[in-house]
């Protein structure tokens, strides 16, 4: 593992990165290097995570092993301009964008430059970000584990396939907006029958975060999982009923796949 890594953009996303990274010791806070046009969010970065401030995206990039580029996707082109000849030569760029592809970093930085796809998610603030990793082919197993490693200091991470990773918001770096949705209904619907707002908050996430927790740890189908909780005639049968006639199921899958189709569009219309 090389020493340096270097964030261009300090937003939620990246916080999130940062954080876990401190959090998991994986780097120094004074080898992590940041910048962000926006005094507050550099201000913040700094005296929560003790992390170095760079005067500029350039001096960033310079300093850089693993950069990673968290800014909007309609930036990195403005953004990859100014810094093509500041990088280092074995530098990885670690990409967090939706939309942004390969061809759309290497018509900037060179085609022989390392770089790997990633969608991280906002858990990683608690150690429980799903990231999703797909690396260019001149990444070697080394770079490849070195990046996992990163990713796996803030949660889980797998590697996916290029085609697959436009869809990826819709499944797991979008969904724990989907997820605080639920939460949030279902602690409304506590409250409705009298409970205090901060315990059916409370109540409802450990609920989700159990459940969840009991899928991955069992290997047991979701479907099963189910099963098991909806005794005859009881009253998890009778919620799921409602769940179905009001259209849950088809809500998620058409939540999904809208996400997914945005997160494509978004693809095509750069290149």
């Amino acid at each position: 593992m090389k020493n340096n890594i270097g964030f261009i953009g300090c937003g939620n996303m990246a916080k999130a990165m940062i954080g876990g990274l401190v959090k998991g010791e994986l780097f120094r806070p004074e080898n992590i290097h940041c910048y962000d046009p926006e005094d507050a969010a550099r201000a913040q970065v700094a005296e929560e995570y003790g992390v170095t401030i760079q005067d500029s995206n350039i001096a960033v990039a310079a300093q850089a092993d693993y950069l990673v580029l968290a800014v909007k996707p309609f930036l990195y082109g403005k953004v990859l301009a100014e810094i093509a000849g500041s990088i280092k030569p074995s530098v990885i760029i670690v990409s967090i964008a939706v939309g942004v592809g390969f061809d759309d970093i290497k018509e900037f930085l060179g085609s022989d430059v390392k770089v790997i796809r990633t969608q991280p998610s906002t858990p990683a603030f608690v150690g429980e970000s799903d990231s999703t990793l797909c690396p260019d082919g001149h990444m070697t197993p080394e770079d490849i584990q070195d990046v996992i490693t990163i990713f796996e200091s803030f949660g889980k991470a797998e590697i996916i396939s290029e085609k697959l990773m436009d869809v990826v918001p819709g499944i797991a770096s979008s969904a724990p907006a989907y997820t605080m949705l639920l939460i949030e209904a279902m602690a409304d619907g506590g409250v409705l029958h009298g409970f205090p707002r901060d315990q059916a908050y409370r109540l409802s996430a450990q609920a989700v975060y159990g459940a969840a927790k009991l899928v991955l740890e069992s290997g047991e189908h979701p479907g099963k999982l189910k099963d098991q909780i909806c005794t005859p005639g009881g009253t998890t049968i009778e919620a799921v009923r409602v769940l179905e006639a009001k259209g849950f199921r088809d809500a998620i899958i058409s939540a999904v796949d809208a996400c997914a189709r945005k997160s494509l569009a978004m693809s095509k219309k750069k290149a």
